[in-house]
C-alpha cells in the first residue's frame, strides 16, 4: 500500500510503500509532527528523497523509458506510449525539448493532422516527463500547441483537412436512427442526445447505476469531472429500465453476458453497427459525440433558446465559453439575419411613419385647435 499517515498519541507517523520505487521496502516512522499538514509535507519530501536516491542523486535525471515506468498510463495511453519508446526510450528526459517532441509527431504519424500528433504524441510525453518532475527527478517539460500554419500546412500534405465542421444532432435525425437501431443502440443514442453524455461515458453505465424510482441516473466520471447523478425524462428512464442484458462478442470469440446498461463494453463495437445504421436509414453518418453531446448543445442553445449558464450546468461543461465556441452550431444564419434585417428594415419604417402621423398631427393642433376645443363661438350656416 502506498504511505498513508496516521495518529500515535499526539504524533503523526507514516507507513507503508513507495509505490514509484521498483522492490520498495516497508517504512514504518515518526513524522515528529503535531499536525496533519506538517506531516504531509514530511512524508512528500521524504518520498522524494528516497527517489532521488534511489535513481542516483538530484544531480542525475532518469531515461524516458524510466520514467513511464513510473507514470501510471491508462491503457489508452499505454498504446501510444508504445511506439514512443522505440523513438526516445533511450533518452535522458532532460534532454528532450519541445522541438525534438513536436517533430516526432510527423514521423510516426505522417498522414495524421496535427491534432492527432498532439492527441497520440505531444499529450503522452509531457505527460510522462511532467510526472518525473514532480517526483523530483527531471525538469519538467513544456510543449506549444502546433499552430494554425503548421495544421494547414500538414491538411495540405496530406491532401485532406483537419478539423471539419460537425454537424449536431437533432430530433428529425434521431428519430430516424432510432426507427432502424436495435433497442440498446436507439437508448443509448436517446441517453446521449437528451443529457450531453460523452459516448465513454454511457457504455460505463452499469444497471445498478440506473434510479428508477428518482427518474435519474449516476454518471462515470470524464474529462476531470467527477461522478455525477444525472436527472432523466420520465420517457427516457422507462425506456432504459426496460433494456435486458446483452450478449457482446469477446476477442477471442465467445460471447458473455454484458453488465452494462446499454450492452457494450468497448467504443469500437458502438461505432461499427452506428454507421451500418445510418446506412439502413439512409440518413447522415453523423457519429455519437455530434449526435450526442454537439447536439444537446446546440438543441438547447440555438433552437430551444435556453440561457448559456443552464445548458453548461446541466451539460456538465465547466466552461461556458468552451460550450459556445465548439458545442453551438449555428443553423441557416445568413437566412436568419436576413429575415433580421428586413424585419428591422419593415419595423424602423414603421415607427417613423407613426412619428411622421404625430408630428403632423401636432402641427395641425398648434395652428388650430380643435373644434371641441373652442366655447362660445357660433358658426353659421348659409
Amino acid at each position: 500500500m502506498p504511505l498513508e499517515i496516521y495518529k500515535r498519541g499526539r504524533i503523526f507517523w507514516f507507513k507503508g510503500r513507495i509505490e514509484e520505487l521498483p522492490g520498495s521496502k516497508y517504512y514504518r516512522q515518526s513524522t515528529e509532527k503535531t499536525t496533519e499538514s506538517g506531516a504531509r509535507a514530511v512524508v512528500a519530501d521524504f518520498q522524494r528523497r528516497e527517489l532521488e536516491r534511489y535513481y542516483g542523486g538530484e544531480k542525475r535525471t532518469i531515461t524516458f523509458s524510466e520514467a513511464v515506468n513510473l507514470y501510471p498510463a491508462n491503457a489508452e495511453m499505454a498504446k501510444d506510449l508504445l511506439p514512443i519508446l522505440d523513438e526516445l526510450g533511450d533518452m535522458d528526459i532532460s534532454e528532450i525539448t519541445p522541438k525534438l517532441v513536436k517533430g516526432l509527431g510527423s514521423k510516426l504519424y505522417p498522414n495524421s493532422s496535427t491534432d492527432s500528433w498532439r492527441r497520440h504524441v505531444v499529450v503522452p510525453i509531457r505527460a510522462v516527463i511532467n510526472h518525473a518532475h514532480e517526483l523530483g527527478l527531471g525538469p519538467a517539460i513544456v510543449i506549444k500547441s502546433y499552430s494554425e500554419n503548421e495544421r494547414i500546412r500538414q491538411d495540405r500534405r496530406r491532401g485532406k483537412q483537419s478539423r471539419l465542421k460537425k454537424t449536431p444532432g437533432s430530433w428529425e435525425w434521431l428519430n430516424a436512427f432510432r426507427r432502424v437501431a436495435p433497442p440498446h443502440l436507439a437508448a443509448l443514442a436517446l441517453f446521449m442526445f437528451q443529457t450531453g453524455a460523452r459516448i465513454s461515458q454511457s457504455i460505463s453505465i452499469g444497471f445498478e447505476d440506473l434510479d428508477t424510482a428518482n427518474s435519474c441516473v449516476r454518471l462515470p466520471a470524464a474529462k476531470g469531472h467527477d461522478a455525477q447523478t444525472v436527472k432523466l425524462d420520465r420517457k427516457l428512464c422507462a425506456e432504459l429500465s426496460a433494456l435486458k442484458p446483452r450478449y457482446t462478442r469477446r476477442h477471442d470469440g465467445n460471447r458473455e453476458l454484458c453488465d452494462r446498461l446499454f450492452g457494450y463494453t468497448r467504443k469500437d463495437g458502438v461505432y461499427r453497427t452506428w454507421k451500418r445504421v445510418c446506412r439502413d436509414a439512409k440518413i447522415e453518418a453523423i457519429m455519437p459525440h455530434a449526435a450526442g453531446r454537439h447536439g444537446f448543445g446546440t438543441e438547447m442553445l440555438v433552437r430551444q433558446g435556453l440561457d448559456v449558464k443552464t445548458v453548461a450546468t446541466v451539460g456538465r461543461w465547466a466552461d461556458a465559453s468552451l460550450l459556445l465556441k465548439t458545442y453551438a452550431h449555428a443553423e441557416d444564419a445568413e437566412n436568419k439575419v436576413l429575415r433580421a434585417i428586413r424585419t428591422g428594415r419593415v419595423q424602423t419604417a414603421k415607427k417613423e411613419r407613426a412619428n411622421k402621423l404625430k408630428k403632423k398631427e401636432k402641427i395641425r393642433n398648434d395652428i388650430a385647435p380643435p373644434k371641441a376645443a373652442v366655447k362660445g363661438v357660433c358658426v353659421s350656416r348659409r
